[in-house]
């Protein structure tokens, strides 16, 4: 029986990604030889490397533009602390939105090294919704913000409109829709989210921003030691930075961003449409902020989830629950999701 996989994180793939990556494991490039078994400094590695990064900036049309793309380690978890350690002056003080576990995570880090001034905060309301109408306050040496709420399904549509460095985690919802990308001055997102298997972080930056705290920066957490290194001033993920080079090429092939905007909106009108409908249904989040990414809802009679999770399972319908933060279910809709798999789950609300 088909699978239908709602998984938050790890990602689905598109099965063809799979394929390749599988493949290469076995035999990589033809040479009778493993990819997670050769030199990580071999011209076959150093060209997946180079290939993942330029298809990032391709991608994100910021070719050109003083832009370096880094693949990292540690998870976005760890960017928590970089970010700072690069971008906060001694003494300094950084600006953050609020919005989800993972922004306050951000926001504990960062006040290891300076004050954090919290620009707006949807906490009170177990972070259903995104605040807006917040004051950008000026003086600081960056703002941080995150772009999807993975747990709580909330999604920014607006981003802060600030003079100083505009940073953005964007581990949930990466390559999924369009956006002036040059307005951020550093992005950064898990692999495992929307673009790859777990082991890898993309961080793209704006040089120009860089070296400029006065602080000395331990190596391991410095992005300029790690684009004097072209991402390997450590032994990188090969694996993981391989497969996020062919899901990166992949959906290059289908038209880019701009045509997986189009089908994610599809695949979330269509399930959002029938939370709507359906009165045995309803959304956990603000209705103005819903991702498309990740779709959280509840039962309205919770005497009848019995039957709705014994219909999922009759149907193939995997990693549907919801986070205990939230309760209820979470449809998770990457990129490689298709639309099929939704339809699937949207009959079997409409047959509950």
């Amino acid at each position: 029986m088909k699978k239908h996989n709602f998984s938050a994180g790890p990602c689905i793939l598109p099965q063809s990604v799979l394929k390749q990556a599988s493949e290469a494991v076995e035999n990589f490039n033809g040479l009778d030889l493993s990819l997670i078994e050769i030199s990580h400094r071999s011209a076959d590695f150093v060209a997946v490397m180079e290939k993942a990064r330029k298809l990032v900036l391709e991608l994100m049309n910021l070719e050109g533009k003083g832009y370096s793309v880094l693949f990292l380690q540690g998870g976005a978890s760890l960017e928590f602390l970089m970010v700072p350690y690069n971008l906060m002056s001694i003494g300094g003080k950084a600006a953050y939105l609020d919005t989800g576990t993972w922004s306050s995570k951000a926001i504990k880090e960062a006040r290891i090294l300076g004050e954090v001034e919290i620009m707006a905060s949807s906490k009170d309301s177990n972070y259903s919704y995104i605040p807006k109408d917040y004051v950008v306050p000026s003086g600081v040496d960056y703002v941080h913000c995150t772009s999807n709420n993975t747990i709580f399904g909330t999604q920014m549509k607006e981003f802060p409109k600030t003079e100083a460095p505009l940073i953005c985690d964007m581990s949930s919802d990466i390559f999924s829709r369009e956006l002036d990308f040059s307005r951020f001055d550093l992005i950064y997102a898990g692999a495992q989210k929307n673009m790859g298997p777990a082991g890898t972080t993309l961080v793209v930056v704006k040089d120009e921003i860089l070296g400029k705290t006065g602080r000395e920066i331990p190596s391991m957490l410095d992005y300029k030691v790690h684009i004097s290194k072209d991402s390997m001033y450590n032994t990188p993920s090969v694996f993981a930075v391989y497969v996020s080079m062919l899901t990166l090429d992949w959906l290059k092939s289908l038209g880019g961003i701009k045509e997986i905007e189009r089908r994610n909106v599809e695949k979330a009108r269509l399930l959002y449409d029938e939370i709507d409908r359906n009165p045995l249904f309803r959304g956990a989040a603000a209705t103005e902020d819903r991702s498309d990414m990740n779709v959280t809802f509840l039962l309205t009679d919770d005497s009848r989830k019995q039957e709705f999770d014994a219909l999922c399972k009759a149907k193939g319908i995997n990693g549907i629950n919801g986070h205990r933060s939230v309760g209820g279910y979470r449809a998770s809709i990457y990129n490689a999701m298709p639309l099929e798999s939704v339809a699937v789950l949207v009959d079997i609300m409409k047959s509950l």
